[in-house]
């Protein structure tokens, strides 16, 4: 099974997201890396900036196959060889409402122009990907013509668009179901996300003859995205036993770098990469887990780049506690445990949300002992404006001794966090995560910050409150090293 991505081009289609040649290539570089068989690098006819990245892709020494949409016209198509790429993704658009409303043309026609264009490609030793634009929407009897045709003109495979997601699986599976009993060539199959269905879609396309699946990393693309690289890929493997070439142990960390590259969070609940895929709460749960973690995780986190972590809320059972506890290296009895676990289900109950900062300090005060800190805010100085560059300056006790920084940022907030981080650069840690929930209504709403700080292999979590939101954001980040400090004495 062949495994295309479109990250580069659907992708980078995802309202809001723009990347320059040096992101996309370093995303290309990941993508070439992970397994992907296909890179979809870019539409060339876009922009200079846009044919520069596929060039510079195209020239990188991948092992991958690299591919520019274009259009079914030959200025396209000049523009992507220039690029110097091996294969174009070539869209025609198929439907009798594209080739109308769009085209203004007839049938006949858009297959000769189609037709024209694969053969300029072939006079250029192009490797030729014909894709089907609004394909789910076309009349079966032409798609049928279009692949025949196209073959004898020597494409290499035949792409079907469901393009604006309107697909179901039953449907996928007849379609591709006859398109495959004429082919001769490899199938491939490109959904998108606008009924939630595409993953299921392309697994139906796979079962019924495809071989080439079109996707992206964290489903991006146009409105609700298109199937998830992910997804596909775990699905074939666990639910069909297809297998791809993927390094499924590095889906994580690459879909880390797109999220972190695009700026499009993923959603925590986002199957395989997201923040709660291998996260628990429920007592029963983590108590099913400690003893065997089949009994409630189908897959093996560690298998998809990822790593298990419990939370502590009103739903988390004692067991959860005590391994939180034993992580931390505090030592308890039972009697002890007990009363740690009342309190943070009382917190809970209050809908509170229970950091390993807030049950250090519960079991701390259990224990009737006092926390060791070796940092403390003495003073924040945080400036911003309409033509001020945000800037902030503190002033930390660090182990009794007076350590003052300043940065600038993007915001206040950023500006306090980046002079924290300078005052603390003898301290590991990434800031991973960053949230804001309100707590209270109005203009002088009082707002909670939770905070992810990694440190080697910890991930330490740690929120603070209060109105000043850049105050808040800042008492997180000192609880949250504080507690990564203690670990290294």
């Amino acid at each position: 099974m062949l495994v295309l991505d479109t990250t580069l081009r659907d992708g980078e289609q995802t309202p809001g997201v723009s990347l320059i040649p040096q992101q996309k290539l370093e995303i290309a570089k990941a993508l070439d890396d992970l397994g992907v068989d296909i890179i979809e690098a870019g539409s060339a006819i876009t922009s200079e900036g846009e044919r520069e990245s596929i060039k510079r892709i195209a020239n990188e020494g991948l092992g991958a196959e690299i591919a520019s949409y274009s259009r079914i016209v030959q200025g396209d198509i000049d523009l992507a060889m220039k690029c110097d790429v091996d294969c174009i993704f070539l869209v025609s658009p198929t439907s009798d409402l594209h080739i109308k409303y769009k085209l203004g043309i007839g049938r006949d026609k858009l297959l000769e122009k189609t037709l024209d264009s694969i053969q300029y490609c072939k006079d250029h030793d192009l490797v030729v990907d014909l894709c089907c634009e609004d394909g789910s929407r076309t009349d079966a009897d032409f798609l049928e013509k279009l692949l025949i045709s196209a073959s004898k003109q020597g494409i290499e495979r035949f792409t079907v668009a469901d393009t604006v997601g309107i697909m179901t699986p039953e449907k996928t599976g007849a379609m591709f179901s006859k398109l495959s009993e004429v082919s001769k060539i490899p199938l491939g199959v490109h959904c998108h996300d606008d009924l939630g269905l595409a993953t299921a879609n392309t697994l139906a396309a796979v079962l019924n003859g495809a071989e080439v699946v079109n996707v992206t990393i964290n489903g991006l693309g146009e409105r609700a995205g298109n199937a998830p690289l992910e997804e596909v890929v775990m699905a074939l493997s666990f639910g069909y036993g297809v297998e791809t070439r993927i390094q499924t142990e590095k889906l994580g960390p690459v879909s880390d770098l797109v999220e972190k590259i695009c700026g499009i969070p993923v959603p925590p609940n986002k199957a395989i990469v997201g923040e709660n895929a291998f996260t628990h709460e429920a007592g029963i749960h983590v108590d099913g887990i400690l003893k065997k973690p089949e009994t409630y995780e189908a897959i093996k986190p560690e298998l998809v780049g990822r790593r298990r972590s419990f939370v502590l809320g009103k739903h988390v059972g004692l067991k959860s506690v005590k391994n939180a506890l034993d992580e931390m290296d505090i030592e308890v009895d039972d009697k002890t445990i007990k009363d740690i676990f009342k309190k943070v289900k009382y917190i809970g109950d209050k809908g509170k949300k229970v950091t390993s900062t807030d049950l250090e300090v519960i079991a701390k005060s259990v224990l009737d002992e006092d926390i060791e800190h070796a940092l403390y805010l003495d003073e924040l100085v945080a400036v911003a404006g309409n033509k001020i560059t945000p800037t902030a300056s503190v002033k930390i006790k660090i182990n009794g001794d007076d350590v003052v920084e300043s940065a600038v940022g993007t915001g206040p907030v950023d500006a306090a966090i980046n002079a924290i981080r300078r005052a603390t650069r003898d301290i590991p840690f990434e800031l991973i995560e960053y949230h804001v929930d309100s707590i209270s209504g109005g203009t002088g709403a009082v707002v909670q910050v939770t905070i992810k700080l990694k440190s080697k292999d910890r991930i330490i979590t740690a929120s603070g409150a209060g109105a000043d939101i850049v105050l808040a954001s800042v008492d997180a980040m000192i609880a949250g090293i504080n507690s990564i400090a203690r670990k290294l004495d």
